[in-house]
């Protein structure tokens, strides 16, 4: 087994040296530096600096190394704040469903009946025949547990379901009920 260093050894030579070497004035300069700050210090501390605005050219602000809104934004944070700021959330939102609405309701509902419209949480369905349109009454209750669960709830509140679009004998926004129409006889 190996004997650890004894402490009572002398320094080397070459250590020694250096300490002799060695620059005395920077430790100087060191020293009353410390001796300023604790006058400084017990005298009431330092007086935060005053800053200065930044200079302005043209008119406008120079940007600076940290982050602000002048910097140049990426789009989609953008666009993000600017449906925020705007409160149009929900309706892109509608919208995005309205383009996912095969994949919500199924290829074969997707094909006979189309979302028209959204409007203070009613959404408006149009149906191809009015068999389909009896067939969505009754999927009512399942396709708006669907949406609210991709749009967030209380976003529909009710479905509004439309049969087909067929010509009718009306004129005017005021007519008789059970008048003459498309089953008359004329005489």
């Amino acid at each position: 087994m190996s004997e650890p260093p004894d402490s009572s050894e002398s320094v080397p030579e070459n250590d020694a040296a250096t300490e002799e070497e060695h620059d005395k004035q920077g430790l100087d300069l060191a020293k009353s530096l410390a001796g300023r700050l604790k006058q400084q210090a017990a005298k009431g501390g330092f007086k935060p600096v005053k800053r200065r605005r930044r200079p302005r050219i043209g008119g406008a602000q120079i940007s600076s190394a940290r982050p602000d809104d002048r910097d140049p934004q990426r789009l989609t944070n953008t666009l993000g704040r600017l449906m925020r700021d705007q409160g149009w959330e929900v309706d892109v939102a509608v919208h995005g469903v309205m383009a996912r609405w095969q994949t919500i309701v199924g290829p074969e509902m997707a094909e006979h009946c189309k979302p028209e419209s959204y409007d203070d949480t009613v959404l408006t369905v149009r149906t191809s025949s009015t068999a389909w349109k009896v067939q969505l009454d009754l999927l009512v209750p399942q396709l708006l547990f669907r949406l609210n669960a991709e749009l967030g709830e209380g976003t529909v509140t009710q479905v509004k379901v439309l049969g087909p679009n067929t010509y009718t004998w009306r004129k005017g926004t005021r007519t008789v009920r059970g008048g003459r129409g498309p089953r008359d006889t004329y005489g």
